[in-house]
């Protein structure tokens, strides 16, 4: 597949049709509490690769972002909550929001967080389909850090696109802190992944030759005589979020 490369002039916009980004939203909050439903005592105490996150820290921060998509009221709640730590503390709004959402639900039992989340996820991907297009083209009012750039993003960009990757990328982490498997096919994954692989060629603007391996895969180039990079999709996926290391063209992040 092609891709070519956008302007960096204007805040970052889905790039998802809207009919499928919907509905890979409400495929990926089904997989990832099919995941959280599956996991043993003992799983939920296992450290992810995410820094002072186990995974039932990580599960309550996917409940929280689910709760706030969900809800109007319940957005605004947490979007005041985290400013307010933040001027508490120094760091980035982000990690303010997802501290108070693993806060939030900290008291849930497994089970409990299980039925809350299978309860929540049906809810969110409703309330992002409502989301009506004036409100999706508007840009959001806070800089966004990306790997240390600031940029602008649309909310459309979060409500079709981040508000996915974000639930598919902590399933990736908790199937590898706890060996769970990971459910991938090419109908679901496979258009997460390439959503991803376009950003990251918009967003490096070079020649490239890639060849992604697995269910979630395929081959992606623009240019001529670029060097074939060769990787799990998967691996991908998780080199360009930051969890590792990437050289070279691989070292260009994509937001999850």
């Amino acid at each position: 597949m092609t891709t070519s490369v956008h302007s960096t002039s204007t805040p970052r916009d889905t790039a998802l049709d809207r009919d499928i980004a919907m509905r890979l939203a409400a495929r990926e909050y089904d997989r990832i509490t099919d995941l959280f439903a599956r996991l043993s005592p003992e799983d939920w105490t296992a450290p992810t690769e995410c820094p002072g996150w186990d995974v039932r820290a990580m599960a309550g921060h996917v409940l929280g972002m689910a709760q706030m998509a969900a809800s109007l009221p319940e957005t605004i709640r947490q979007q005041v909550a985290a400013k307010r730590r933040l001027k508490r503390d120094d760091g980035l709004l982000i990690d303010a929001l997802t501290a108070g959402q693993v806060e939030k639900n900290a008291a849930l039992t497994t089970s409990e967080l299980v039925d809350r989340m299978r309860r929540t996820g049906p809810k969110a991907a409703a309330a992002r389909r409502r989301t009506p297009g004036f409100v999706r083209s508007r840009t959001m009012g806070d800089e966004q850090d990306v790997d240390g750039r600031k940029e602008r993003w649309t909310f459309g960009y979060l409500f079709d696109t981040i508000l996915t990757r974000d639930p598919f990328m902590h399933r990736v982490d908790i199937s590898r802190a706890t060996g769970a498997p990971l459910e991938v096919t090419p109908d679901h994954d496979g258009l997460i992944v390439d959503d991803v692989v376009r950003e990251w060629a918009d967003r490096h603007g070079a020649s490239y030759s890639l060849v992604l391996t697995g269910a979630a895969g395929g081959r992606w180039e623009r240019g001529s005589s670029a060097e074939l990079l060769t990787m799990d999709a998967i691996e991908f996926c998780r080199t360009v979020s930051g969890r590792a290391p990437g050289a070279g063209l691989l070292a260009e992040q994509v937001p999850f």
